[in-house]
This record gives structure tokens, sequence and C-alpha cells, in this order.
């Protein structure tokens, strides 16, 4: 699930009982493992106990019950922590059971300075998802200096390129699976599956929030919101969004 679905995952859950008393809201803790920044914060206000997990894992899913994952030697990296910081012993504990699954579970006392770093990059999903691999490196650029700018002005922490590269190291490369790279990150795969949602809204869309609040301009980050909904509604095929609309809808 994505960060659209935040909203109806967490209202299902926040009541269900617990064994022993009390409900899942009051009780258990809360893993948000989802691109983004928004979920954090939304889970907290029904969930007790929210921990952020800043996922690198490079996988696919394009078919049900079927998931590529193209991590090596590791499946992905985990970092862990609490909301909105810190960490605890629950923390620690599924951090080591991560690590036991083969995955590298760094336990981060400032993890949500890692997903907003996170975010930038995600930044290019929405791209991606458009216009599939040939995506003009000028627009690229112009959409990650929105997001610098609008973290400046909010007074955002997060983390660089080289400080991200540094933590991973060669402990989660991409690998080809049955001889195919993967095809598309996770914008890319939901206008490929056709799930007729997908989660532009809420990482361009976080920058064009902050923009608006801090008085900066996103215009590039708002026309990836617009044309990655309308690819929706239209059903337009991953990749297939014209560079040329969506260069007339930045302006």
């Amino acid at each position: 699930m994505k960060s659209q679905d935040t909203e109806a995952a967490l209202a299902a859950w926040v009541d269900a009982p617990v064994d022993g008393g009390g409900t899942a809201g009051e009780r258990l803790p809360l893993l948000v493992a989802q691109n983004g920044v928004a979920n954090e914060r939304a889970a907290l206000r029904l969930f007790a106990r929210v921990h952020p997990v800043c996922v690198w894992l490079p996988a696919t899913h394009l078919e049900p019950g079927v998931v590529v994952a193209n991590g090596h030697p590791h499946p992905g990296m985990l970092h862990l922590g609490r909301y909105p910081s810190g960490s605890d012993d629950t923390s620690r504990a599924i951090a080591a059971d991560l690590t036991a699954a083969g995955f590298v579970a760094p336990v981060r006392d400032d993890v949500m300075r890692w997903k907003y770093g996170k975010l930038l990059s995600n930044l290019g999903n929405g791209l991606q998802a458009l216009l599939g691999r040939d995506i003009p490196e000028p627009l690229a650029e112009r959409v990650r200096a929105e997001g610098v700018a609008a973290f400046a002005a909010a007074g955002i922490a997060h983390t660089s390129p080289e400080e991200e590269a540094a933590e991973r190291g060669d402990q989660v490369r991409h690998r080809p699976v049955d001889g195919e790279e993967r095809s598309g990150g996770s914008t890319w795969q939901s206008l490929a599956r056709g799930t007729g949602s997908a989660e532009a809204d809420h990482l361009n869309g976080e920058i064009v929030l902050l923009g608006r609040l801090h008085g900066v301009a996103t215009p590039a980050n708002a026309a990836v919101q617009l044309a990655v909904r309308q690819a929706l509604r239209e059903r337009i095929p991953a990749g297939g969004f014209p560079l040329a609309e969506l260069e007339r809808l930045i302006g």
C-alpha cells in the first residue's frame, strides 16, 4: 500500500481489539514503510507508537502474487526509528529480526531526516511514470531543486545524495532477475498495473504544499502532480505521457 491508502488503513485498524485488552491504536507499534513524509503525522493522530521506516528496496510488483526482488547482496536497506524522533527497544528488536531475514536495518534517532532525503529522490518517480526512462536531465534537476528550496525555506533537515551513497555502499545493488532489469519505480508500477491511483500527490505534492506554506515557487512539481492525475484518469500507459504536454503544464 502507498501513501494514498493510509487514511483508510488507519481507520480500519485503529480500534481493532488486542489480546489482553485495549485497541491496536493504543497498544501496538505501527511501522510506516511508505514513500513520502505525511504518513507518520497522520498515523500519530490515531496510533500512540509510530515507527517510520525509510525504505531502500528495489523491487517490482506488476502481477498479483509476484514480487521480483532486484536488490543484491541484500534485498533492501530499511532505516528504523520513532516518530517524531528517537528510537526504542521495539525499533531495535524489529531491526534485529529484519537483519536476521537478510536486510540491512540501521536504527536511527533521526530517521525522518533520512525519509526527507529519500523524498527528494522520489520526486523523480512521477517523471519516470509519465515519461519512462527518457527524462531530460534539466527537468529532473528542476524538480529536485524545487524540493531542496522548499525544505530550506521550511527549515527541514535531510540527507544528501553523498551521505546516502556512503550509507548504502555496495550493500543493495540493482541486479537483473531472469535476465531482466527492474522495469521502473513504484509510481511507474502503479500506472503499469492500472491501479487507478498513484502517490504523486504525496511526493511531488509534499513539495507543492511546503512551497505554498513558505512562499517557494514549485511549478515543476505541481505539473507532475497534475499530469499523473491526468494519466490515471485517461488511462495513459506508463511512460506514454507527451513531454511537450508536461512542459506546457510547467509553463
